[in-house]
């Protein structure tokens, strides 16, 4: 008889408790209020009398909290749960007391939590350690870099902590008074979070990894009742929402968001840059040109000959074009003025020169590298032409003998591979070839310090796929291979002068870089092996990019070349 009447005991404590809590958030201004229901599940297991006792009923999850809020704000919530009755004797039996109270909730993602306070004079009925806040990790220690908000007794529970104990009162209690039922309040928490830069941030009961499991003591709500009959019995109790006993029954919505507000972007800097020529006939049709990055999907792009006005277009997946006929000789300050558009900042370029010319336009040539080299490596020969024209050659002599020669792509620049045989200091001249309109040129002789690799290192060679035509702003990924494949160092890819992206890990003899291409025209593009300790340097030969003019660029698609106009 006695057995029965404790086993009975257990099921209206566990479950009761469960039912009557409701937990809401609560923030300043333009809240919104979420009633989530579900069914939650719990089971409580007296300690050696009876068997483990399972019931599921409703419970209800009331979340007030912002609909949205601006990227980097902080706001509060309060998480404020409602009393709980508890009857004070069942079948015979006196509950003495609930204790070991604690409910768990996730730090939810794309949030930061600030600080986590009691609500003082919020609570009714309870006795034992003082309620307190708590940031934990999946073990219940506290924790600075913990995810979960924990509300306990200093973190006295059944379990999934320091202090826990399923025989012994501690933590929160709650003592039972006088007449059919003790009511019982557990305080209001005030949570301080910090939105994070993008996303959503949703409130959610702990439910992830075992505390999602059945019967575990990381689920989101344990305690632990008292009663007594002849002996006293503890039957600790785990909270789940589910719609029945076992782990054969799926977590339901109670596992879900309890409420979702969204993060405001802050208004994104932006960069606008001109592509043009560098140099125009006097008559000539020429396309002016403004990239905005990061790629802004509207607004209107200004552009400007000094002060006055040359036309307006609207901006498309961040680009925006016009056509402009120069009829006076003389260089021109040309900028553009990007107006902003939603979630984007305006923002105005810097000057881009256009040379307007009726004869030749007259040029000037330089080599820029390599500076040094080793007897036998691979290396890229560069020479810029300025202004940046494109067409024409660039001729390289090596002391007057061997030549090799590059074309001269949109950016100006030429790229041509030579393999120096001897060492000692070679001089480069370069000549560059002139085209239609465009006067030619010659760099002073360039000198290349040319030694022997050291013996034990290794020689490499490295081989740049063919790149061909790409679309403007469509991804592509380059790939260089470096032989042998156990080379240990890095590959630059260039396209002319200018890096794209930092140097790439070489991996099995491969490097590659997913990248895209915002001007159009003719480049070279070429990558360039840096070798570890015990590895020679070596480059690839230069591989033709072309860009057609008048192709729309994706989504974001101005990343790599827009360096090379200016910032």
């Amino acid at each position: 008889m006695q057995k029965k009447r404790i086993q009975r005991l257990v099921t209206p404590v566990g479950v009761g408790a469960l039912v009557c809590v409701t937990m809401f958030a609560g923030v300043p201004a333009q809240a919104q209020t979420v009633d989530n229901t579900f069914i939650a599940s719990c089971l409580a297991t007296p300690s050696a009398v009876a068997g483990p006792t399972a019931l599921s009923q409703p419970a209800t999850v009331s979340v007030d909290a912002p609909e949205s809020v601006n990227a980097g704000d902080e706001f509060d919530v309060t998480i404020t749960p409602p009393p709980i009755s508890v009857p004070n004797e069942v079948s015979g039996a006196s509950v003495k007391s609930i204790s070991r109270i604690k409910i768990d909730v996730d730090i939810p993602a794309n949030a930061e939590f600030i600080s986590g306070d009691i609500v003082p004079g919020t609570s009714i009925g309870l006795s034992g350690v003082t309620p307190n806040v708590l940031r934990i990790n999946e073990n219940g220690n506290p924790d600075p870099a913990g995810k979960i908000i924990r509300l306990s007794g200093n973190n006295a529970t059944i379990g999934n902590g320091p202090n826990t104990s399923k025989s012994s009162e501690g933590g929160i209690v709650a003592l039972a008074t006088s007449g059919a039922e003790t009511t019982f309040k557990l305080p209001q928490v005030k949570a301080r979070l910090k939105a994070g830069a993008s996303g959503t941030i949703e409130m959610k009961l702990r439910t992830g990894g075992d505390a999602g499991k059945w019967a575990n003591d990381k689920n989101f709500l344990t305690f632990l009742p008292k009663a007594t009959l002849l002996i006293t019995a503890w039957a600790p109790t785990q909270c789940t929402p589910r719609d029945a006993e076992g782990d054969a029954t799926p977590l339901n919505a109670g596992a879900g968001a309890l409420v979702t507000t969204n993060i405001i972007e802050a208004d994104k800097q932006t960069t606008t840059t001109v592509v043009a020529p560098g140099a125009v006939k006097n008559g000539a049709e020429v396309t002016l040109t403004a990239n905005v990055a990061p790629a802004a999907p509207g607004g209107t792009v200004e552009f400007f000959d000094g002060a006055t006005s040359l036309g307006t277009a609207d901006v498309t997946a961040g680009s925006a074009s016009i056509t402009h006929t120069f009829d006076t000789d003389g260089d021109y300050a040309i900028t553009a003025a990007f107006s902003g558009s939603t979630g984007f900042i305006a923002s105005t370029s810097a000057v881009k020169t256009i040379n307007v010319s009726t004869d030749d336009t007259v040029t000037t040539l330089a080599m820029t590298s390599p500076n040094l080299a080793y007897v036998g490596q691979d290396v890229s020969l560069h020479a810029q032409v300025t202004p940046a024209v494109e067409g024409g050659t660039v001729e390289f002599t090596i002391d007057g003998g061997e030549k090799v020669t590059g074309t001269v792509g949109t950016d100006g620049v030429a790229v041509a591979q030579y393999n120096f045989g001897t060492t000692g200091t070679h001089k480069v001249v370069a000549r560059y070839s002139g085209t239609t309109g465009v006067a030619g040129s010659v760099a002073p002789a360039f000198p290349v310090s040319v030694t022997n690799a050291p013996a034990e290192a290794v020689q490499t060679s490295t081989t740049l796929d063919a790149v061909g035509t790409i679309t403007k702003g469509a991804p592509v990924t380059l790939k260089a291979t470096v032989d042998p494949a156990n080379a240990n160092g890095k590959v630059q890819f260039k396209m002319g002068d200018v890096t794209l992206g930092a140097p790439v890990a070489v991996v099995n003899g491969v490097a590659t870089l997913p990248t895209t291409f915002a001007a159009s025209g003719e480049f070279s593009i070429t990558a360039e092996f840096i070798g570890a300790a015990g590895f020679i340097d070596s480059a690839s030969a230069p591989q033709a990019l072309t860009v057609p003019a008048g192709t729309d660029p994706g989504p974001g698609g101005f990343g790599s070349l827009s360096s090379i106009f200016g910032s």
